[in-house]
């Protein structure tokens, strides 16, 4: 009787969460421009509408370019510190971890105001390379976790047998440490890609005038008014931030488990 309630408590949690996501999917396909129940008919107006709206789709690419930038620059810096971390002794390097990892444990909108402050006190204003600056500097420790933990598994004797055969320290980390760490690294990267491309809070305070994110798009739009447009955005965000993670880690481990076989 314990495990049933539990079981049932766990259920309706998991319903209370993922309810509203699946109303806005659902209302996005409705054919009436008033998002209530019972619906009209089923429509794809409006995601024909989106394709329409310039501010949408200009808001669409600076989150893609954001994403991307996002992804590369994290990514290749996390890499670098989880090498030096796990393969080298650096000095202080329990404490060098913690910083690295301080953007998670920090509330988002500390670290955004303590950085726009920060910016602000050096006479830097709003810019690209700002919120570009910001989104690495939240994402970073997701890449460092992930390749971290991938490196740790990995042998060292694997890398000293081949400087042995002749490798040099170069090669030996690209032709044989880079290939086993590859569905951690590609996992880093769209874990970075699909934070930075969800971002909201931290975006409100680093963007410039002028600059929407596909987030802070959706939050001007709500400003004004409950349009259908913006369930049609929900759900094509909700497909790339879902199915981008998992469409990474299948293809992470389909690669783990060739690198093992």
């Amino acid at each position: 009787m314990g495990w049933q309630l539990i079981r049932a408590w766990a259920i309706a949690v998991y319903v209370f969460m993922f309810l509203p996501v699946g109303v806005v999917v659902l209302l996005s396909f409705n054919d009436s421009q008033f998002g209530s129940f019972p619906m009209t008919g089923l429509s794809l107006r409006w995601f024909a509408e989106l394709w329409s709206n310039e501010a949408i789709l200009r808001a669409f690419r600076t989150s893609v370019a954001l994403g991307l930038l996002t992804a590369l620059i994290s990514t290749t810096l996390g890499v670098l510190a989880a090498l030096a971390l796990v393969r080298y002794r650096v000095p202080g390097a329990n404490a060098i971890s913690t910083l690295l990892i301080a953007p998670i444990l920090v509330p988002e909108v500390v670290l955004a105001v303590a950085l726009l402050l920060f910016l602000d006190f050096l006479g830097l204003h709003k810019s690209f390379a700002l919120l570009l600056l910001g989104h690495v500097i939240f994402t970073l420790p997701f890449v460092v976790l992930v390749v971290q933990a991938r490196l740790v598994s990995i042998r060292r004797d694997v890398e000293e047998a081949a400087m042995s055969l002749g490798a040099s320290p170069a090669q030996a980390f690209f032709q044989v440490t880079l290939p086993l760490m590859r569905p951690a690294v590609l996992a880093g990267g769209l874990f970075a890609f699909t934070v930075s491309f969800d971002d909201v809070t931290g975006t409100l305070f680093w963007k410039p005038g002028g600059v929407e994110t596909v987030p802070t798009q959706i939050f001007a739009m709500l400003r004004n008014s409950i349009s259908p447009e913006i369930n049609a955005l929900g759900t094509a965000m909700i497909v790339m931030t879902v199915g981008l993670p998992l469409l990474g880690a299948a293809i992470a481990r389909r690669l783990a488990m060739k690198d093992g076989g």
